[in-house]
């Protein structure tokens, strides 16, 4: 009987040691902000990438309709490359854009539980405080990306529309009548360009409003 309250004394202990354990492998503020931090510099250096190859496809399609153009098939050729390698920037940029959002809504989230657990009214109304600041600044960021994404999908929409339009009639009389229509998705590119780097101001001021000192919050 001894032996068997023995082994029973021990179960239980370990079974207590281990539900510690898995409480403590919760996420802490530190790692939530250190999450958000992540995802941010992640999208930042995914939009400086993204406006390169914006400008290289513009770029590439404005020297494909230009008259005069002695190598159309070369300069149809480097739009195609420009144009497939955009629309897969494309897709890790919503990746990026959705997992960013998520981040921060959770963040925000357990911010927000936390608050309510302090005792001291003064403390709590000074994290709420800050916790606002920050989500007005985030919720800049997710506003941005829905309209950047948005715009995004349109532009390589059009843009692999007159890939394929050019693939059927290749001629200098097919690319003088889409011309025109190029012209505009190169001017959209330009302003997609601006709002996509729009988010990265949004970004900075996040970013800044978490900067560290020694201090994570």
């Amino acid at each position: 009987m001894k032996l068997t309250n023995r082994l029973v004394a021990i179960f239980f202990a370990i079974l207590i040691t281990a539900v510690i354990g898995i409480s403590g492998c919760a996420s802490t503020g530190m790692e939530r902000s250190t999450d958000v931090r992540t995802a941010m510099q992640t999208m930042d250096n995914e939009i400086k990438l993204i406006v390169v190859q914006l400008d290289a496809t513009g770029a590439s399609l404005a020297e494909l309709i230009k008259p005069g153009q002695s190598d159309v098939k070369k300069a149809f050729e480097l739009y195609t490359e420009n144009i497939a390698s955009l629309a897969k920037k494309e897709g890790v940029f919503n990746k990026h854009a959705d997992e960013m959002a998520a981040r921060g809504d959770n963040y925000l989230k357990e911010w927000k539980k936390a608050d309510s657990e302090y005792e001291n009214s003064a403390i709590q109304e000074l994290s709420e405080e800050r916790r606002a600041a920050f989500g007005e600044l985030y919720g800049r960021i997710a506003r941005n990306s829905i309209g950047a994404k948005s715009a995004f999908t349109a532009y390589v929409t059009d843009a692999k529309e007159i890939q394929r339009y050019l693939s059927n009639d290749l001629t200098t009389k097919g690319v003088s009548a889409i011309a025109p229509i190029a012209r505009k998705v190169v001017d959209d590119g330009n302003n997609l360009k601006y709002t996509i780097t729009d988010i990265q101001m949004a970004i900075e001021g996040a970013r800044a409003e978490m900067a560290q000192d020694g201090i994570r919050f």
